[in-house]
C-alpha cells in the first residue's frame, strides 16, 4: 500500500518544541522478547497450548491488565511477565535511526518524553539498560496516570510535565491507541511504520496527522527550536 510521507501538514504548521514518543515499536523492537515473556507467563498460569501472542500484539499500547481483561485472560500472568521481561531486557534492539534521531532532536532543542503502555518503572529501567534514558526528560507508565491509552491523560500529563502547550507538541506512535491519545489530548500524531504496525490500514484509519516510514522523516516536522 503506497502511504506518503507527510500527510495534511497543514495541521503541523506550529513550531514543534516538544515530541512524546510511544515506547514498544517505535523507539525500541521489542516483539520477538516480549513474545518470549508472553510465552512464558502463559505456561506458567494458564497452562499447555500456543499462547495467543498475535492477539497480545493486536492490542499494544494498552495497559497490560487491560490487554488480559480485553483478551479474557488472567490477570496473574501480569508477574511472570514482568519478571521474564526484565530478564530479557538485555536482548531488545534499538531501531536503526533511533539513536541519531534523539541526538539530532535533542541538539535541535527539542525536549523529549516518552508515554508507553508499560509501567514506568520498566519503562525507565528498559531504557537505562539500553543507555537511552539520558534523552527524555520524562517517562510515563501507563500505572502513572488515571486512565492509560486510548484515553488522553498520558500525553496531557506528559504536556504538562514538560510545560509544554498541546499545539506545539507532536506524539509518535505506531497503534491506533498512541493516536487515539494524542488525538484526544490535542496533540499532533505521527504514525511510526518502521516496525511495522500488524494492521497498516487500521493505523491510517485512526487519522494520524503525519505519516513516518523511518525515524529521521520526523526531522523535517521538528526544525530546530528558536531561542528567544
Amino acid at each position: 500500500m503506497a502511504v506518503p510521507s507527510v500527510e495534511r501538514p497543514d495541521t503541523l504548521a506550529p513550531v514543534r518544541h516538544a515530541v512524546i514518543f510511544d515506547l514498544d515499536g517505535v523507539v525500541v523492537d521489542s516483539f520477538a522478547v516480549m513474545g518470549e515473556a508472553f510465552a512464558v507467563a502463559y505456561a506458567e498460569v494458564v497452562g499447555d497450548g500456543p499462547a495467543p501472542f498475535e492477539e497480545y500484539r493486536r492490542h499494544m499500547g494498552r495497559y497490560f491488565p487491560d490487554i488480559m481483561r480485553i483478551m479474557g485472560l488472567p490477570l496473574e500472568m501480569e508477574e511472570p511477565f514482568v519478571r521474564e521481561s526484565y530478564r530479557l531486557a538485555p536482548k531488545v534492539p534499538v531501531f536503526d535511526g533511533i539513536v541519531e534521531l534523539l541526538v539530532t532532536l535533542r541538539v535541535r532543542g527539542l525536549r523529549l518524553a516518552i508515554a508507553t503502555g508499560k509501567t514506568g518503572s520498566r519503562a525507565r529501567s528498559l531504557l537505562d539498560e539500553l543507555g537511552l534514558l539520558p534523552f527524555f526528560e520524562h517517562v510515563i507508565g501507563s500505572d502513572e496516570v488515571a486512565r492509560p491509552k486510548p484515553a488522553p491523560d498520558i500525553v496531557r500529563h506528559a504536556l504538562d510535565l514538560l510545560d509544554v502547550p498541546a499545539e506545539q507538541a507532536v506524539m509518535v506512535g505506531d497503534a491506533p491507541t498512541d493516536l487515539a491519545s494524542a488525538q484526544g489530548a490535542g496533540v499532533a500524531s505521527a504514525a511510526a511504520l518502521w516496525a511495522p504496525p500488524d494492521d497498516v490500514d487500521e493505523l491510517l484509519a485512526a487519522g494520524p496527522d503525519v505519516v513516518l516510514r523511518r525515524p529521521a522523516d520526523l526531522l523535517a516536522l521538528c526544525p530546530t527550536v528558536p531561542v528567544h
